[in-house]
């Protein structure tokens, strides 16, 4: 694999998705796409690993029709991670400076970030991320990076997320069985956060909202940080359910009429005619009124937007969404989902597109069912001059062992 070449892979509950992206020469900041897999999932359920062996043939497939397209043999991946396993809290942590000079360093930095780690947690989780909100040197708070800065004690408040080790380790376990190292592994909502909000958006207050197939992610911005994540585990799949319970319907013609005629909310039908549907075995057609339809799937979207609501409202920022919602993944593509969100949520909302591309497959990528995976590429750019991962790993001796696991994990943290 050449140096700056990255590949997220986004293993979710309905889909798993390969991107290969590479930083744009002529163009800096911008990417450039080389090439995406796509294939159908079904070893997950609600974000989580539930069946090993389907899980890595999907990883397979997609990661198989991402390297025809773009002609990169892939090697390493960073994955994202998700579940209604995920818990984020806030911690503090304090460190004094003793240098004569009293300059804090990044040294410094780093051992107030080790400091707030030191909370009690349950011996099944283990922390994902840690997420700087503020630093406060000598009592003056609101200081986003101290380095340089003269001062006796800093103290740090910062945001943990944490999940569950098995649930992390059957991911890495399905990544390393289809023949690929791990970079790194990222929360999804905010992998997501990377290639849809702007930072306008994270400086005057906005939340993300991933509506995916198992899961639907949030994470809350303001003032530049991510103030509050969290994992719901109702989504699409749920209003796949519906409509196949709902109909008497199989489950492939469920999505199909979801996608294809389905609306989330009722004012948006212009045209309320029937959708004809073949019969099983030998049946008759059955018709399905468009309205009908859209009354199976309203009541569900807008339970996943209330549980929203109310999230948002837990993390005490909802006073401050001055950006509203940007609604992304496959559940905001079902006509009319914006319209739903604005009246249950009582704020702006806009559909989350994945941006900053220049060339390659820009098209496609375009698409809010790819906003994990362009996010995960983003994040492995943006970190890879801190990965503690050397190339010599690439080659695959030792996979896999617990203890790589283990020791992967302890260097899970991330600062944004």
């Amino acid at each position: 694999m050449t140096n700056d070449i990255a590949v997220g892979l986004d293993i979710g509950t309905t889909k798993v998705c390969a991107v290969v992206a590479a930083p744009d020469e002529t163009n800096p900041g911008k990417l450039t796409v080389l090439g995406i897999g796509k294939s159908v999932s079904d070893g997950l359920t609600r974000g989580v690993v539930t069946n090993i062996e389907k899980t890595v043939r999907s990883i397979q497939l997609a990661v198989e029709e991402a390297q025809k397209q773009s002609g990169v043999k892939i090697t390493a991946v960073t994955a994202g991670i998700a579940g209604d396993h995920i818990q984020s809290f806030q911690s503090r942590g304090l460190v004094t400076i003793s240098r004569p000079d009293n300059e804090i360093t990044q040294e410094d930095v780093d051992r107030l970030i080790e400091d707030t780690k030191r909370v009690a947690l349950p011996s099944d989780r283990r922390i994902i991320h840690v997420i700087p909100q503020q630093f406060i040197v000598d009592g003056q708070d609101g200081i986003y990076d101290p380095v340089g800065m003269s001062g006796v004690r800093m103290e740090a408040i910062v945001h943990i997320i944490t999940g569950l080790i098995t649930a992390a380790q059957n991911i890495y376990k399905c990544v390393q069985r289809a023949g690929l190292q791990v970079n790194d592994m990222v929360l999804e909502p905010l992998a997501s956060s990377y290639a849809v909000l702007d930072d306008e958006e994270k400086e005057v207050g906005v939340a993300l909202l991933d509506i995916g197939g198992g899961t639907t992610d949030l994470a809350v911005f303001e003032e530049r940080t991510i103030r509050h994540t969290a994992v719901i585990g109702v989504a699409g799949k749920k209003v796949t359910d519906d409509v196949r319970k709902g109909f008497g319907i199989l489950t492939e013609q469920a999505e199909k009429l979801k996608r294809e005629h389905g609306f989330a909310y009722l004012p948006a039908i212009v045209d309320n005619e029937p959708i004809v549907l073949p019969g099983i075995g030998g049946r008759p057609p059955i018709e399905i009124d468009k309205k009908l339809l859209c009354q199976v799937i309203q009541p569900r979207m807008e339970e996943i937007l209330e549980i929203a609501s109310m999230e948002i409202k837990r993390s005490g920022y909802s006073k401050h969404l001055s950006a509203g919602v940007v609604l992304t993944g496959g559940g905001s593509l079902i006509k009319g989902t914006a319209d739903l969100a604005r009246e249950v949520l009582g704020m702006p909302v806009k559909i989350g597109i994945p941006q900053g591309f220049s060339a390659g497959l820009v098209r496609e990528i375009e698409n809010p069912i790819y906003a994990t995976g362009v996010g995960l590429v983003i994040h492995e750019l943006k970190h890879r001059d801190r990965s503690a991962i050397t190339p010599a790993m690439y080659n695959g001796k030792g996979k896999g062992s617990m203890k790589n696991i283990f020791n992967r994990m302890k260097m899970w943290f991330d600062e944004l």
